[in-house]
């Protein structure tokens, strides 16, 4: 694991200055690589390529980066895992290849040399982003993992391509420009996060996951092309045989977990798992544990609010598994502080509040291991999300309902406060089994009320995963731009409701919302995060099994649950889906009040002419008088604000 960064073409800067700036460049993401840096300069001048290394596998000098093939043709700087190096390694050595040492990078480059960047990226299975230098054909190609978990941001000016694994990486280079795009903008305050390819700049573009691009020198990058299409996982949908009884298909996938576990354990540095409690992260850590020959060390937060407090489930599950288990108990400052944080830590802006969570046990987890696994993804593989269980009958339900009463509902709703919702149907959770009662209840009542405008079953999905409907006037430059899931939209669609937004949520959502969040907490800190729901396998055995079968008698995740009853016992971890939030809403009534009136202060939204000032006001004055809960309209907003702070107005 490791940050990459580089520009090619810069006729402007001589080969001194060019270097001056790649050193830059790669301190800029030092936190990605702590142990060690690296860099490559092209006798004119024209390729730079730096690196920073977090030593993971062959910790000796013959890992290191910038790395050349013995001819000097290829030069390549790699950031992340492959977790099939090890038999690609062996068809390499079939071949006649010759290794100097034993890790991953070099197994990369010789597979580049030996069957070509497009030959090879199908045959990969890891998380990754790389850049390789063909000096033969002057051609610089980038390169992503199938679902996106490495990032990297690419910018283009007349023949220079600039580019990193973080957009701070970039901001170092005298070319590089800070113009805010409005598209950027309006998707982070409506979905709480910048969806591949736009990026917060005009000039930035994100690699699109599953894609590579080439670079001719003097010429100028071509067009993104797509090295696997997510029609090959499709394709297996329903496929597994029906002759197949329940219990062998349980097998089976079981044996494809034990497996993409398996791969992910593989280290020359200190393992470790991320446990909440929960389904995933339980089947995850049951997995090592039962493939480690000690004591899996396993991490988790707990803060002092009861109701956002997982701790004592996770102790539960660590106990029965007897992990060597690490636990941290936070209150209020520690999550205060991280927040002043954000920032420095997602350098474009951010918005999905447990990021700050996620911060917390990366730093925790990082004082004990270098690599961590997590149960990120098998919510989106294996129907986790409550919109999964209920929107289809959802969908069709509001087609019995004439408009006035769509109209009269909406309105009814809407003139009860969220906090008085929470009482009302926290006496009806009371009498209901727990995985049926309703976390955060208020919030969800008012986003009903929004569902009962939908207009079709995508309209719906849209208002299900939205934050705000008030961006169109949040916003003084809207945009015209699609959601972030336009793209994937028209095949979802011929999926069937369900399936059709766990694609589009594996496409987009999971992508630049749940794999961004984790990638950037854990590599703050120079931790490795691992998810094994990822692996190429899993996902193509995954779409195989029939959607009755992922959810099962209104039971989402249910195969998942079953093998995770082969290793812990259902009482362990039969309850209310929680999710890895904090009461951000309350603290914004509290200890963050000061903070935020301060960024929300008329001055300072009235600042760049970006944000319609007396909206905003309106929505925070309605916010602390407790009239609605509008966490998700103001957290986008003040993590614009405060990025903006950090890296326009300051600089």
């Amino acid at each position: 694991m490791c940050g990459i960064t580089g520009f090619i073409g810069d006729s402007r800067l001589s080969r001194e200055d060019a270097r001056i700036v790649l050193q830059r460049m790669t301190d800029a993401i030092r936190h990605r690589g702590p142990d060690a840096d690296g860099f490559w300069q092209s006798n004119d001048g024209q390729v730079n390529l730096g690196h920073r290394r977090l030593s993971i596998i062959d910790l000796s000098a013959a890992g290191s980066q910038p790395m050349s093939t013995a001819d000097g043709r290829f030069t390549l700087i790699f950031n992340g895992e492959i977790y099939n190096f090890q038999e690609l390694r062996a068809q390499l050595e079939g071949l006649g290849c010759r290794f100097r040492g034993s890790s991953d990078t070099e197994v990369l480059l010789l597979g580049i040399q030996e069957w070509g960047v497009r030959a090879l990226l199908p045959r990969l299975n890891g998380m990754f982003t790389f850049a390789v230098w063909d000096k033969r054909e002057l051609t610089l190609t980038l390169a992503r993992d199938r679902f996106g978990e490495k990032p990297l941001y690419y910018a283009c000016d007349r023949g220079l391509l600039i580019f990193g694994s973080e957009l701070k990486a970039l901001f170092p280079h005298p070319s590089f420009c800070r113009e805010i795009d409005p598209s950027g903008l309006t998707q982070l305050l409506t979905f709480s996060y910048i969806g591949t390819p736009l990026s917060i700049f005009k000039e930035v573009k994100k690699l699109n996951a599953g894609c590579f691009l080439e670079t001719k020198l003097g010429a100028g990058p071509r067009a993104q092309e797509a090295y696997w299409d997510p029609q090959q996982m499709l394709a297996k949908r329903g496929s597994l045989d029906p002759k197949l009884s329940t219990g062998e298909i349980l097998d089976r996938l079981d044996q494809k977990l034990r497996l993409a576990v398996k791969r992910r354990m593989v280290s020359d540095v200190p393992l470790g798992a991320f446990l909440s409690g929960g389904i995933d992260s339980s089947l995850v850590v049951s997995l090592m544990q039962a493939q480690s020959s000690r004591s899996v060390k396993t991490f988790t937060i707990g803060f002092r609010e009861g109701g956002f407090n997982e701790a004592p489930f996770a102790a539960d599950v660590a106990r029965h598994l007897q992990t060597e288990h690490h636990e941290l108990f936070l209150g209020t400052r520690e999550c205060v502080e991280t927040i002043q944080r954000l920032p420095e830590i997602y350098d474009e802006p951010f918005a999905d509040s447990s990021q700050i969570p996620t911060t917390l046990v990366s730093e925790f987890a990082r004082r004990h291991v270098t690599v961590a696994l997590s149960g990120d993804s098998g919510d989106e593989f294996f129907g986790g999300y409550n919109r999964y269980l209920w929107g289809g009958r959802l969908w069709r339900s509001l087609q019995l309902i004439p408009s006035c009463f769509k109209l009269l509902g909406r309105d009814l709703i809407n003139s009860v406060s969220a906090r008085t919702w929470e009482q009302i149907l926290g006496a009806g959770n009371k009498l209901m089994p727990r995985r049926y009662r309703v976390q955060a209840s208020g919030d969800k009542m008012h986003k009903l009320a929004r569902i009962l405008d939908a207009s079709s079953i995508g309209n719906l999905y849209e208002q299900l995963v939205s934050t705000s409907q008030l961006t169109g006037t949040v916003t003084l430059r809207p945009s015209s731009a699609p959601p972030p899931f336009a793209h994937w939209s028209s095949r979802g669609n011929l999926l069937g409701d369900i399936e059709g937004m766990m694609f589009i949520d594996q496409m987009t959502y999971m992508t630049d919302d749940i794999l961004c969040k984790v990638d950037r907490a854990s590599m703050s800190v120079g931790l490795e995060s691992r998810v094994p729901f990822l692996d190429n396998d899993l996902t193509e055995f995954a779409w195989s099994l029939p959607m009755d079968f992922k959810i099962h008698g209104g039971v989402g995740k249910w195969p998942l649950r079953q093998i995770l009853k082969r290793y812990v016992p259902e009482a362990l971890f039969e309850r209310p889906k929680m999710g890895f939030g904090i009461p951000v809403g309350d603290w914004l009534r509290g200890p963050l009040r000061d903070w935020a009136e301060d960024l929300l202060s008329e001055f300072n939204l009235a600042d760049g002419g970006w944000l319609n000032v007396a909206v905003v006001r309106k929505v925070w004055m309605n916010h602390l008088e407790g009239k609605k809960n509008r966490v998700d309209q103001l957290w986008p907003i003040l993590m614009f604000l405060s990025w903006k702070r950090k890296w326009i107005d300051r600089r």
